[in-house]
């Protein structure tokens, strides 16, 4: 195991290179005439609507880019996640492996509670200002009540039609992240190698037992068998991984992007695109870490460091400018949405900081 795979300055310019695709994509991906992304199920004419964008571009190229692909941001923050676990539970303060036995990990009902806390007070100031926003804004949500307790206990992914029923959209992440926490505790934290490649397998195996197009794929997907290949990846990484010099990051990275593209055009290939993501970011954030590119790693890092912000806030903002871009005016609504998300995620930052949940 080695500290030094990735330090916390790179960790955080992943998280922001994973959240620029995420809450562009979550904008990008609501205008009629751009290119919708194959995200919870596999579509094949949205796939062939991208070749066709990639064979004649428009003026909007950069916007389907960012709605195909964009929402590959979430695998990313999967893969850091479950690299942090490893770090924080699984490794000594000299730096020592701690796979083996329980001391110093806590019970499962306390190690859920903090990490429960942990999403909830990310979480709830979103909310609270989104359903407000929303209610004044054109075409709000109904809500049910079992919708606001499942959302607030982030138990709405098991629910039937989640994407319907979770609003903002965005937020079925805190009850993917819990579930995978859950995983973790149970079946992964200091455990042999095995138990982690074999969820990944029979996660990945099952999917594959649904039809491309179909609601139980979808279902499936919003829960963590969805995330598990990503989540294990960054499990094995950590443990496993060996630092690389950076002519290999550099073959990497154009080998990674490479099969992001050919592997998005199948369904069977579509299933595995979240590791040649990972696998792509960190050797472009490796890369970034050069002295010529210095300035974008500083912005990257600064992005890390609102993402949490950045992610709870910026379907609040989305709801007020997207009817300037669903106009016609399609840049200029989303020039003030990237401008006005990362003004409120630096505030919602400093609130969150604040709130009283240990």
């Amino acid at each position: 195991m080695n500290h030094q795979l990735l330090t916390r300055t790179e960790c955080k310019a992943m998280r922001g290179l994973a959240i620029i695709g995420i809450f562009m994509h979550n904008y990008c991906h609501w205008l009629n005439p751009v290119v919708k992304e194959n995200e919870y199920q596999y579509f094949q004419s949205n796939t062939d609507w991208f070749r066709q964008v990639l064979s004649a571009p428009d003026e909007l190229l950069p916007m389907h880019l960012l709605s195909f692909f964009g929402h590959y941001g979430v695998p990313v923050f999967l893969f850091l996640s479950a690299y942090g676990l490893v770090m924080k539970y699984e490794t000594s303060a000299d730096g020592q492996s701690l796979q083996r036995g329980r001391s110093g990990l806590e019970g499962v009902f306390s190690f859920m509670q903090h990490h429960y806390k942990k999403l909830f007070k990310m979480m709830i100031l979103g909310f609270v200002a989104f359903t407000m926003i929303d209610l004044m804004t054109p075409h709000s949500h109904h809500y049910e009540a079992s919708d606001i307790v499942a959302m607030l206990g982030m138990f709405n992914n098991l629910l039937p039609h989640p994407d319907a029923i979770i609003w903002p959209g965005p937020y079925w992440f805190f009850g993917l992240m819990l579930q995978l926490y859950l995983v973790f505790r149970l079946f992964i934290a200091r455990r042999h190698w095995s138990w982690t490649v074999g969820l990944m397998v029979i996660c990945v195996a099952l999917q594959f037992c649904f039809g491309p197009e179909s609601e139980e794929l979808n279902r499936y997907r919003y829960n963590f068998m969805g995330g598990m290949l990503p989540f294990g990846l960054g499990i094995l990484y950590a443990r496993y991984g060996r630092p690389m010099d950076l002519k290999t990051h550099a073959a990497l990275f154009v080998g990674s992007v490479f099969m992001i593209f050919w592997f998005s055009m199948s369904f069977i290939g579509w299933t595995f695109v979240p590791v040649f993501i990972c696998t792509a970011t960190i050797s472009l954030v490796k890369l970034f870490s050069m002295r010529p590119f210095q300035h974008i790693n500083k912005a990257l890092v600064w992005t890390g460091g609102i993402s949490a912000a950045l992610f709870v806030c910026h379907p609040i903002t989305r709801k007020i400018f997207i009817p300037l871009s669903r106009q016609g005016d399609y840049y200029a609504g989303f020039l003030l949405y990237i401008v006005t998300s990362v003004c409120l995620a630096w505030a919602f930052r400093e609130i969150i900081k604040r709130i009283p949940i240990k």
